[in-house]
């Protein structure tokens, strides 16, 4: 299969109540496939904001130690939604190599 497995729960970038998990179920055309892919684009997009900065305060001589926390808690926060990213994406992928899973 090339295209999106209907029915198949994808792993949403955001938390529910409680920091519960999120899916949506559907072919990846809806409004919320949509707005979760615009989601994690920008996701993506801020890790890669953040290595560049984290590349450019390494080699800064006069970073701070508060500089330093608030840049490491922000590439923590940054990793959990990449990690959330690649486990969504991977279980999309397994899906459609191995082909539908039987459905009750």
């Amino acid at each position: 299969m090339t295209g999106p497995t209907p029915d198949v729960p994808r792993l949403l970038p955001w938390a529910g109540p409680e920091g519960k998990p999120c899916y949506v179920l559907g072919d990846g055309t809806g409004y919320v496939s949509r707005v979760a892919d615009g989601v994690e684009s920008v996701q993506l997009g801020m890790a890669a904001e953040l290595l560049r900065h984290a590349d450019d305060m390494r080699d800064d001589p006069h970073v701070t130690l508060p500089q330093l926390r608030f840049l490491v808690a922000r590439i923590a926060e940054s990793l959990r939604d990449v990690h959330r990213i690649a486990r969504s994406r991977g279980e999309r992928l397994s899906v459609r190599e191995s082909g539908p899973v039987g459905r009750m």
